[in-house]
């Protein structure tokens, strides 16, 4: 009889996980994947929407078209995990039962955790939230502009510094760059957490008269005021507030123990299995895993799991390694990007800012469709 190996989540990592491992295993396996909204969506593709307006169309595929056909789909969303009977509750009432499971869920949005946030601030982590942002940069005259995170760790660590470098570009294209202030809040001591990309960007934001402000940990939004105030006990004014909302675990990972205090699933860093269940997985947004939650990092982290859960249903040692391999573009404006590589143990040395770089991550966008959830690069 297969196993039976179930889940939870569509994204990148989820839909690589299950092509990859319903070709390895075959018949060993019956594999499902449970998925709320049935749609795949290409996340870093946010990034551009605010400037462009354009997502719908481009940035989303029915999840059922990506997955191998031995693969089952269900669409709905996981209510409840029993750790010890090994089910899954649906929110429609259906039960799932797993000899292995895959945590694969990301991450949620948590703007209720900061004062004022879903009331003045606006973001780009959603496709949604996306699209009134360019609404509003459409509407927008000049001003002050204020950029930053409201806490971490968040998904995607370039996209905030990214945005500013686009932003920077739209409003010089529009002829509001001479009539508006950015503003770039960085919680640490310097701009971006990993030093050398800290090193590469900092000039760059300077150069640009986008105004760097570290150690500033959100602590408010006052949307009246049109002020964000930090623990540290400074106040900013803004016309437009772009902050990113912290981010937490989905509730039903942290509700059924797996999860820690926040909802992040403890891991071994190497095999990527659950440290406190047997025959749980975690990859991706959802772990806690000192790499960048990232989509990058959930398709490396993928690849180890199918082909280690693969080989245990053979009878055979799981062989393979995650070694905190990431992968990213990172976009400095002006036509260009940067390319970020690292390990666990190499930080990244940021390559210096090309239009080949820019032009690669454009390419990528169209490629991933093709190459990606497949599970064979």
């Amino acid at each position: 009889m297969p196993a039976r190996v179930v889940i939870l989540g569509g994204g990148v990592g989820g839909t690589v996980v299950a092509n990859r491992l319903v070709r390895r295993a075959r018949d060993r396996a019956r594999v499902t994947v449970v998925d709320a909204a049935g749609i795949h969506t290409y996340q870093p593709g946010f990034l551009y929407v605010p400037f462009t307006g354009d997502g719908r169309r481009t940035l989303g595929r029915p999840e059922r078209r990506l997955l191998d056909p031995r693969v089952d789909l269900v669409v709905d969303r996981a209510a409840a995990i029993d750790l010890e009977r090994r089910e899954i509750r649906l929110q429609e009432g259906a039960t799932l039962r797993y000899d292995a499971l895959v945590i694969a869920t990301g991450s949620r949005l948590a703007p209720e955790e900061v004062p004022g946030l879903e009331e003045g601030a606006h973001h780009f982590y959603t496709l949604d939230a996306a699209e009134r942002l360019h609404a509003v940069l459409e509407r927008f005259s000049g001003g002050r502009i204020v950029i930053g995170v409201a806490g971490l760790p968040y998904k995607c660590p370039p996209a905030p510094l990214e945005f500013t470098f686009l932003l920077d570009d739209y409003l010089r294209r529009r002829g509001l760059r001479d009539r508006t202030v950015i503003q770039y809040l960085s919680p640490l001591p310097r701009v971006f957490p990993i030093e050398p990309v800290a090193l590469l960007v900092d000039p760059l934001l300077r150069a640009r008269g986008i105004d760097v402000v570290t150690m500033f940990n959100v602590d408010s939004v006052d949307p009246r005021a049109r002020t964000v105030s930090s623990l540290e006990g400074e106040t900013l004014p803004y016309d437009l507030l772009v902050l990113i909302p912290p981010h937490r675990g989905v509730e039903v990972v942290r509700a059924c123990g797996l999860g820690d205090p926040e909802g992040w699933v403890p891991t071994d860093r190497e095999t990527l299995a659950a440290l406190r269940v047997p025959g749980v997985y975690a990859i991706g947004d959802a772990t806690d895993l000192p790499v960048s939650k990232s989509g990058s990092a959930a398709h490396f982290e993928a690849h180890v799991v199918a082909d280690n859960l693969a080989s245990e249903l053979a009878g055979a040692p799981a062989a393979r390694r995650y070694d905190g391999r990431v992968t990213c573009f990172l976009e400095t404006g002006r036509g260009q990007a940067s390319l970020l590589l690292f390990d666990y143990t190499h930080p990244p040395r940021p390559r210096r800012p090309s239009v080949l770089y820019h032009l690669a991550k454009a390419a990528l966008g169209s490629l991933y469709w093709i190459a990606v959830p497949t599970g064979l690069v």
